[in-house]
């Protein structure tokens, strides 16, 4: 492909008016939202000193999506998207409206933050498939992978923004100010909701009621090697290379002396996300060549960060950890979406959805202990080994179970010569 066609490749789903106004609103309300997250663990790490706080914190954030993911998207797939975003959306800004207020006020203790992060988790347990559901309404079928690699670009890309604003005003104006400034951001995406042209989308077909919705969408992916093979990778990956931002944390304060220097390093891991994204986007299929290979990625650059010598060389490696980071949840999207059928979107959606953020609950809490009691660079490092080596073992798999096939098969498909890069 030329290089002049790239960058129309890589926006295609821009071309549509609806998709043009709610990704801008969901970057400023992720900007938001990344500001939020920041604040919450400045706040907790201030009031504990403890990593395995703020790794607590996570916990009770994404445990509702471990016990209800998969459930919520078998919701969405039988309602309108649109409809359930505006509800979610709606109920976040009133958390973080909550969270701002509490504050104000002098009452916000760190059981609150615990039950408040809950409810966030509740929430966002639904709001996770919806959201994602209705991007794939937007655009046409032939562009999902890239609307929903581009849905990733803008979540991943509002924190390069997000975290340095978070650590750069926390100081002046305090975290309650920020929560209040998150509740604000909603505004920016309830607005194209509800301004949307409904005649312009492409709504999937919904799911019945009744039978077992859950179970069939689990007995999808098993029955698919390829599938299979891919979510249970993501699953390991995701539940102990994805806690960098506990890691993170903890590094800035004991390796490098500094809090603000921890909103720059996920403000440089958006950077190489949104890189990662866009690049995703660009790629008119995915394939597990790149699935896998920006999981390794993953796994080398988080052990080259955890001993980095300055905070100018933590802040160069966090970049192609947030490459890696960001083309892996793209890869994985866009290849269980390319299997899928159109009534079971949402319910695939929210296993991976369970995959990515409902294993923080297992991950992050071990993440914190380890960054307590044994050190910050290893809290980093373990899950960067343990990530390589899901890799590895999945590849190994995957490759086994692939070549024998297309060496033997006289009429290979061309999409089946394009996953082996043949």
């Amino acid at each position: 492909m030329s290089s002049p066609a790239a960058p129309s490749l890589m926006f295609r789903s821009l071309r549509h008016r609806n998709a043009r106004r709610f990704f801008f609103g969901l970057l400023l309300s992720t900007v938001g939202t990344w500001i939020q997250a920041t604040a919450m663990s400045l706040l907790i790490y201030d009031l504990t000193g403890s990593a395995t706080s703020v790794g607590i914190s996570l916990l009770c954030q994404f445990l509702p999506m471990l016990l209800l993911g998969v459930w919520a998207g078998a919701v969405t797939d039988r309602h309108d998207n649109r409809r359930i975003t505006l509800i979610t959306q709606t109920l976040l800004a009133v958390q973080a409206a909550l969270l701002g207020a509490l504050f104000m006020l002098d009452v916000l203790s760190l059981p609150i933050v615990y039950l408040l992060s809950v409810g966030l988790g509740v929430v966002a347990a639904f709001d996770v498939p919806a959201r994602r559901g209705f991007v794939i309404e937007l655009v046409e079928p032939s562009e999902i992978s890239n609307a929903l690699s581009l849905n990733t670009a803008v979540i991943t890309g509002a924190r390069i923004v997000g975290p340095a604003l978070a650590a750069l005003l926390k100081g002046p104006l305090g975290v309650g100010w920020l929560f209040l400034m998150n509740a604000a951001t909603f505004t920016a995406i309830l607005w194209p909701l509800l301004a949307i042209d409904r005649a312009q989308l492409h709504p999937a077909a919904r799911a019945t009621r009744g039978g077992t919705p859950v179970r069939d969408a689990v007995r999808f992916v098993v029955r698919d090697r390829r599938l299979l093979v891919v979510f249970v990778v993501f699953a390991v990956v995701c539940t102990f290379a994805f806690n960098y931002p506990v890691s993170l944390l903890k590094v800035a304060d004991s390796r490098f002396g500094s809090e603000t220097l921890f909103g720059l390093l996920m403000a440089a891991t958006g950077v190489g996300s949104l890189v990662g994204s866009l690049v995703s986007a660009a790629r008119p299929r995915m394939t597990t060549w790149w699935f896998f290979g920006n999981g390794a990625l993953l796994g080398l650059s988080g052990l080259a960060l955890a001993w980095s010598p300055t905070a100018w060389a933590a802040m160069l490696l966090s970049m192609p950890l947030g490459f890696g980071a960001a083309g892996f949840v793209a890869a994985q999207n866009g290849i269980v979406q390319q299997e899928a059928p159109s009534d079971m979107r949402g319910r695939l959606l929210a296993l991976g959805a369970v995959a990515f953020l409902g294993t923080t609950p297992i991950g992050a809490p071990i993440t914190g202990w380890v960054a307590d009691k044994v050190s910050a660079e290893w809290s980093l490092a373990y899950g960067s080994i343990i990530a390589m080596v899901g890799v590895a073992v999945g590849f190994a798999l995957r490759w086994r179970s692939t070549r024998p096939q297309v060496a033997t098969n006289q009429h290979s498909t061309p999409a089946m010569l394009a996953e082996l890069g043949e």
